[in-house]
């Protein structure tokens, strides 16, 4: 018996498998179309969980966010009612050479409406106050860093064009020789 009839059907059937092959023939796969009933129920069901997890994200990030401000505020509550405390400035006279008919008489100020708050989280910076002689090194130091940075950038753009450069005659070049 030849291996290749039951590989590619060439050369010499064998008997027995010839008739193996009528017998079960009947049983052999014949394609047919598709074919889909018309009774046949179709779903329309929409599916709603890409939208109702998108909502329920939402709602978490806004009570986590409500929390939050919550506890930030009553953390500062006192604090704030320390730092904003109303203070009338103490009335101040000038004499003044003109008479007293020419002058416009003061308003109060109304406590009210006058707050004074205090912002505690920026400190007050002092300028520094340098002389001329300390302003003038910096600004020559300065102007050597810029040097410095315009160097370093163009030496570096420079690597990276040859780092970059992918020709096969400069790989072959660059390569050192082992041996």
């Amino acid at each position: 018996m030849k291996d290749d009839y039951l590989w590619d059907k060439t050369g010499e059937p064998d008997p027995q498998i010839q008739q193996l092959e009528e017998i079960l023939g009947t049983l052999r796969y014949q394609p047919k179309p598709l074919e889909i009933p018309e009774d046949l129920p179709v779903s329309r069901r929409k599916n709603y969980f890409p939208w109702l997890a998108i909502a329920a994200a939402l709602l978490i990030a806004i009570l986590a966010g409500g929390i939050w401000l919550s506890t930030r505020s009553r953390n500062e509550a006192p604090e704030r009612q320390a730092e904003v405390t109303p203070q009338a400035p103490a009335p101040v006279e000038e004499k003044s050479p003109l008479p007293a008919e020419s002058k416009t008489p003061e308003r109060k100020p109304d406590s009210r409406k006058e707050v004074i708050a205090v912002n505690r989280h920026r400190p007050k910076v002092a300028t520094p106050v340098l002389s001329k002689h300390e302003r003038e090194e910096a600004l020559m130091a300065k102007e050597q860093v810029m040097v410095a940075l315009r160097l370093t950038t163009e030496k570096l753009s420079l690597v990276h064009k040859k780092t970059q450069n992918t020709n096969p005659a400069n790989q072959i070049r660059n390569q050192h020789r082992v041996g």
